[in-house]
């Protein structure tokens, strides 16, 4: 019987509950509701009768497209219907004129993953650690922290000049970084982020709350001097601090940070900092 790929509804639980991923506590099984509404979409692979192979895809900003929720059997492995199936989300996702990027995320060390999303035409971008910690004070210096930015048109200065003079990348979101388009940037965004600058006014960061299980305070910075900047460490501590009050649960500070940002952490740092991530991509002309 031939392979059938095509889109997952709720009915279909019961066969991604009998895949063996050697997953225990999937979270994919946990909101599988979720990952098949909205801007979310689910696809399985079949091959008589049995789901070996799912991933999916998430639409942000209207024009970027993340694959993810990638899983196969292991008793189905070796087929090459992983790089299959992703091969076919990436032209489902095509077919949407709206798109303008697609792309992957992966940890560094799960080389059957990158493999799959090299052979599907996905080429990586930037390697990125997710940089979590619940106090800052071992880097903090007792300066002041950065005056906070009200104005709308401030704020938009400040991403042209961190983030769309040249390529970059933007941490959308704990876990999705896209390279940086004013798409990313929308006026509701801007007015809720939290902007903060320096009092030479050329440095700034953004602070904005994100849950990805735990509550996140999750602080961008466009530049790699970290330790150069006085009262940036205590900008963020008073940001977490109200945050945590907020949310009276546990909440994290978490930092998209490069291999180099990480090499020049000093050795009593207080981050948790588990294997990196590199994001795949290519961009539809």
């Amino acid at each position: 019987m031939q392979n059938l790929i095509r889109r997952l509804t709720k009915e279909d639980f019961h066969h991604a509950e009998a895949m063996d991923t050697g997953i225990e506590d999937d979270y994919v099984l946990r909101i599988f509701n979720r990952l098949i509404d909205g801007s979310n979409t689910l696809f399985g692979l079949f091959n008589q009768d049995q789901l070996v192979s799912i991933a999916g895809y998430s639409i942000y900003a209207g024009h970027y497209a993340m694959l993810g929720r990638l899983r196969s059997d292991v008793r189905y492995r070796g087929r090459d219907f992983s790089t299959i199936l992703m091969k076919h989300l990436i032209s489902e996702v095509f077919k949407d004129q709206e798109i303008k990027w697609i792309g992957a995320n992966t940890q560094e060390d799960n080389i059957a993953g990158r493999r799959v999303l090299e052979k599907a035409g996905l080429h990586p971008h930037i390697t990125i650690h997710g940089a979590t910690t619940k106090n800052l004070s071992r880097l903090e210096s007792g300066a002041q922290p950065w005056n906070k930015v009200h104005k709308l048109e401030r704020k938009r200065e400040l991403i042209e000049m961190g983030y769309l003079k040249g390529p970059s990348i933007f941490p959308y979101q704990c876990y999705y970084p896209f390279p940086a388009s004013w798409e990313l940037f929308t006026d509701e965004n801007l007015l809720e982020w939290s902007f903060y600058e320096n009092e030479m006014q050329d440095r700034f960061l953004i602070t904005k709350e994100d849950q990805k299980k735990w509550h996140y305070l999750h602080v961008i910075y466009p530049w790699e001097d970290l330790h150069q900047q006085e009262g940036l460490w205590e900008t963020i501590t008073h940001g977490y601090k109200q945050l945590t009050k907020k949310t009276g649960e546990d909440t994290y500070v978490w930092m998209d940070l490069t291999k180099q940002e990480v090499a020049n952490l000093p050795s009593n740092h207080p981050f948790t900092l588990p294997s990196p991530w590199i994001l795949f991509g290519t961009r539809i002309t």
